[in-house]
């Protein structure tokens, strides 16, 4: 990761996002069948200011830069976060500072930009999503369709300081900053020449912007989001949001900790939940603001902000701190949010909501998803923002599967939170049935890649990592999804030699590590390969092309399990002559013998034994002879291959020259190396021990 982050111009910004959508369709990754159109009318109002959804990123790593921000509201993000600025805007951030293998834990405090370059970057969001808006026809109605809402920390005296005061005004009204009126008049002056999109509709849409400049409201936001340092003194909090109200005339709300459920609580639910590598410190709950303190305070400035005409709420919640023991970030203290914060919040937002009836407005930010986020919506509480959530796989379009989910929803905006409702919600996050949270069930072993990744492109699918043959799993899915059956199927064929059994009893320990867990549920892995073959194989079998078969000394496999099945399958597609010799009078080993019909079909096993023989393999059954091997060198067999199952190598009479045994991890490293050339000389290889 880089040092230093380098904004790009509006004009390259708009340039990228134009050449991107000629060539691809897309707008910085988000392909626009996945663009946000609101489809139920009715807008979400929130500190006197409309958003046509209640969502939106929570202030962080996806609300620093314009395109971060741009890429959210493509999809479906109308409530926008800003990321928090303050006065110390030049601080050395040690990289990594944000581990998001499954909760988070970030370690840096606000933006890395300096201030001025902040204002910057969320001005230009501004006009870029003005000019998504109308180029994309993303609002349902006449009105603006998003909102920014800003946020400051940490301290009154930094609050109060030229540099912050300066921020906190231009985003209030700009129409008389330099930077604004800079790109008003670059807006006017690209709008009055030739579209330089070669896309046919975009370039009709580009005629209507005429006078887009106009229509861009220089009050960028009259709402503020406070956040404050863990430890921040009660007073101090109340002398800023005080400040926020009367001195800057700003809607207002306060970000609050989840230490207000104190020491026990957290630390209870956190041990319960399975997270036991999460260290909290006392100390740093007895200096937060405790729930005693914050009450008669909130109450104060309830009452303040009424007398004052403002708004005043809660954004619930901050990041929980924990020391850093997992050395995987810098420094000492690190700050989680993600899942675990889902019901720490959860019960902060009901414990406060009893005590003032409900009548405190609440925006909630803790472990939201698509499973939770429905019935926090019903009980009044609003808006709604995550982060972890979109930066775990899939990103930004998890946004837009929550907005088409929530815009599908029949509600109606509650002006009081459900206090009733919002407990029973509480209390069931705390519950046994609510597996989502608990550590346990997601596991916590790591995928571990083999080998080196590339410099680009470098990633690789944990499904894919963790399945013991490495079989191409998200290719042949998508070749399935697409109704590509038989390049499913052949795909499949290339490293799994007995997919019709394995596509019934394989132990799938891919969808264990399957990223799809962070949305519902893994990938049906297994079942996908059953589809594909039961689909595409008779056109991959007909098609299929088999090597002239080489004038060699045949290959002798002693056992028609899963292990000599599958070698036998290998040294046939490379035009081996193979035998299979096995004492049994059905192939198939422990997996026809020994697995129950209700577990697998037989017919599954037939179907892998038969395609075997087809590649031109001969299986010998019910031969119960002593494994002379001289006998077999005899019968011109010059390698044997010994696939007898574990619970027979040791006791097994060999007779014979053994002196040219081999282990079989040596002949199996070698076929993998080169699987074209591999010298089969007079030697025995000991293969498997039953599954493959």
């Amino acid at each position: 990761m880089a040092d230093i982050m380098r904004p790009l111009s509006l004009k390259e910004l708009i340039t990228r996002i134009l050449g991107e959508y000629d060539r691809s369709q897309t707008i910085f990754g988000i392909p626009e069948d996945q663009f946000f159109r609101k489809q139920k009318g009715g807008s979400w109002q929130f500190m006197e200011e409309n958003a046509e959804t209640p969502l939106g990123p929570a202030a962080g790593p996806h609300t620093q830069l314009a395109q971060n921000i741009a890429a959210a509201f493509l999809s479906g993000a109308r409530f926008i976060e800003l990321k928090t600025v303050q006065i110390m805007d030049t601080l050395e951030i040690d990289k990594p500072c944000i581990d998001c293998r499954d909760e988070c834990f970030n370690t840096e405090w606000s933006s890395e930009f300096t201030v001025p370059k902040a204002y910057d970057e969320y001005l230009k969001a501004w006009f870029l999503l003005h000019l998504l808006e109308e180029l994309f026809d993303l609002r349902s109605g006449k009105e603006r369709s998003f909102l920014f809402n800003m946020s400051v920390g940490y301290n009154l005296e930094g609050i109060k300081s030229p540099k912050i005061d300066s921020f906190i005004e231009s985003l209030k009204n700009s129409s008389d900053h330099p930077l604004f009126l800079k790109y008003k008049d670059y807006i006017n002056s690209i709008t009055r020449e030739d579209c330089p999109s070669r896309s046919s509709h975009i370039i009709e849409k580009w005629k209507t912007l005429t006078g887009l400049e106009e229509r861009v409201s220089p009050k960028i936001c009259s709402q503020l989001t406070l956040s404050t340092m863990h430890g921040c003194p009660p007073k101090e909090i109340e002398q800023i949001v005080s400040y926020m109200l009367t001195e800057k005339k700003l809607n207002t709300f306060v970000k609050l900790n989840p230490t207000l459920l104190g020491y026990d609580f957290v630390k209870g639910v956190i041990e319960k939940s399975g997270y036991e590598h999460i260290v909290l410190s006392r100390d740093s709950f007895d200096h937060d603001l405790s729930y005693k303190d914050a009450v008669p305070m909130l109450g104060r400035l309830k009452a303040l902000a009424q007398k004052e005409g403002r708004l005043f709420g809660l954004k619930l919640t901050n990041t929980l701190g924990t020391l850093n023991r997992l050395d995987a970030l810098p420094g000492e203290e690190m700050y989680m949010s993600g899942r675990l914060l889902y019901p720490l919040s959860l019960n902060v937002a009901a414990r406060l909501s009893r005590e003032f009836d409900g009548e405190l407005p609440i925006s909630f930010s803790g472990g939201l998803n698509r499973f939770n986020m429905e019935a926090v919506i019903r009980t009044g509480i609003g808006p709604v923002t995550a982060a972890t959530d979109f930066l775990k796989p899939g990103g930004y379009l998890r946004m837009a599967e929550l907005a088409r989910f929530i815009d599908g929803l029949d509600y109606t905006q509650s002006k009081r939170v459900d206090v009733e409702s919002l407990e029973k919600l509480a209390a069931a996050s705390l519950g046994e049935e609510n597996e989502y949270l608990e550590k346990r069930k997601r596991g916590y072993e790591p995928v571990s890649v083999p080998g080196p990744l590339p410099l680009y492109d470098c990633f690789v699918a944990p499904c894919k990592v963790a399945c013991p043959i490495g079989q191409d799993i998200p290719e042949y899915i998508e070749l399935t999804a697409q109704g590509r059956y038989e390049e499913a199927a052949a795909l499949i064929y290339e490293k799994n030699p007995l997919p019709f059994i394995t596509g019934h009893i394989c132990a799938h320990q891919c969808q264990y590590k399957c990223t799809r867990r962070d949305y519902e549920s893994p990938v049906e892995i297994r079942e996908i390969k059953k589809i594909a073959l039961e689909k595409g194989f008779e056109a991959y079998k007909e098609h299929l092309t088999l090597p002239e078969r080489k004038n060699v000394p045949p290959t002798a496999v002693i056992g028609a399990g899963p292990a000599g099945l599958a070698a036998a399958s290998y040294l046939a597609r490379k035009g081996l002559p193979v035998t299979i010799i096995d004492e049994n009078e059905k192939a198939g080993g422990v997996v026809e013998h020994n697995i129950p019909d209700f577990r697998i079909p037989r017919e599954a096993i037939e179907r892998d034994v038969q395609f075997i023989k087809d590649l031109g393999v001969d299986i010998r059954l019910g031969e119960k002879f002593a494994f002379d091997l001289d006998r077999l060198y005899a019968e011109g067999f010059e390698t044997i291959l010994l696939a007898v199952g574990a619970d027979k190598i040791r006791p097994f009479p060999i007779e014979g020259d053994q002196s040219r045994l081999m282990a079989s991890f040596k002949f199996i490293n070698a076929f993998n190396r080169n699987r074209d050339g591999v010298q089969l000389g007079k030697h025995v290889v000991v293969v498997g021990g039953g599954d493959t």
